[in-house]
């Protein structure tokens, strides 16, 4: 599956933590990884091991290895987390959602910046997934998604817009499937640093952990590290010192579009992570940089919203298309932007 699947939600620190130990036979055979750990941990992909292999979250021996690496006698296989571990258990608060569209099978719901979408460290609480298990029984869950009921995707933590959730175990395994298919259309409007050479392109570029900060996505260009990862981007504003732009997902890589913007060297405006909330382009008047100090209070977050989505209902087979307006703070500094541009 992708990424918008299988893995958590990004904490605020990049400790990892241990959640299983397991110590290799004096007399094991010589064994692919992946296909030894197949056998020892429940409810997990051989696709999602080789994902965790290759983002550095198992170790040999307290080594990083390599997907093709062939366990030995005694070898001790550690694989850590940036979460501790925790039992699934969801504890269902009455939260409200802010649902667009909702049938027996799934439901959109337009997810505010600032809210979690499921239980991760330092965020068990106040998660998309708490408001669920409070307004809907039974929501289906995914093998080796535990504690994630009805969710195929996710958006990151200060990323506003839509996001779909399944009813039904059919309807969770149709979407996932679409996701998986790279089928599901999606668009991100970015309020970005600069303005890009060209109105419109593309950007084909693996994506993977930093090697520095695992919390961070990083560019690999002209490389095999990272995952395969495809942004269509064209532009929308020219506000002179940044610009609004509408990035097209062909997959759904841990923060694609921040990571891929930044290689194009137009970080997302206010993105703390990526450089964002600095002052990247314009004069060095101190008029200008309060300005822009201004801006970062009206949306003290990365500038980013999940603006359309499309899939294939997938019982009634019907096709479904959403689209959700910018929110307040996103728009208010839109406004501000464009009267600076006009009168300076």
């Amino acid at each position: 599956m992708s990424e918008d699947i299988i893995l958590p939600d990004d904490g605020d620190d990049d400790e990892m933590f241990e959640h299983h130990r397991i110590v290799a036979d004096p007399k094991q055979s010589l064994l692919r990884i992946d296909k030894f750990l197949m056998d020892r941990l429940p409810n997990v992909t051989r696709t999602k091991l080789q994902t965790g292999i290759h983002d550095g979250f198992v170790r040999v021996n307290d080594k990083a290895i390599k997907p093709n690496y062939k366990i030995h006698p005694n070898d001790v296989v550690t694989v850590s987390l940036p979460e501790p571990p925790r039992d699934t258990e969801i504890i269902p608060e009455n939260i409200p959602l802010n649902i667009v569209f909702e049938d027996d099978h799934l439901l959109v719901i337009n997810k505010p910046a600032g809210m979690v979408v499921h239980p991760a460290y330092q965020n068990w609480s106040g998660t998309v997934v708490n408001a669920l298990a409070y307004h809907f029984q039974n929501l289906p869950r995914m093998t080796g998604n535990e504690g994630r009921p009805g969710l195929v995707h996710r958006i990151d933590k200060d990323t506003s817009g839509l996001l779909v959730i399944a009813k039904d175990e059919a309807s969770l395994t149709g979407l996932a499937k679409q996701f998986f298919d790279h089928s599901i259309e999606r668009t991100y409007n970015a309020l970005v640093w600069g303005v890009p050479e060209q109105p419109s392109g593309t950007v084909n570029v693996n994506v993977g952990r930093s090697l520095k900060d695992r919390r961070v996505t990083t560019a690999f260009p002209n490389s095999d590290m990272g995952r395969h990862a495809i942004t269509h981007y064209s532009l929308l504003r020219d506000l002179r010192y940044v610009s609004l732009i509408e990035c097209k997902l062909e997959t759904g890589r841990t923060h694609q579009i921040r990571a891929h913007m930044k290689y194009l060297g137009h970080p997302l405006f206010n993105d703390a992570m990526y450089g964002g909330n600095e002052v990247l382009k314009g004069t060095t008047f101190t008029k200008y940089k309060q300005f822009v100090e201004n801006c970062f209070k009206i949306i003290p977050r990365q500038a980013l919203h999940a603006k359309t989505l499309g899939f294939v209902h997938p019982v009634t087979k019907q096709h479904l298309q959403f689209d959700s307006e910018l929110p307040q703070d996103f728009t208010d500094v839109l406004d501000k932007w464009d009267h600076y541009v006009k009168y300076n």
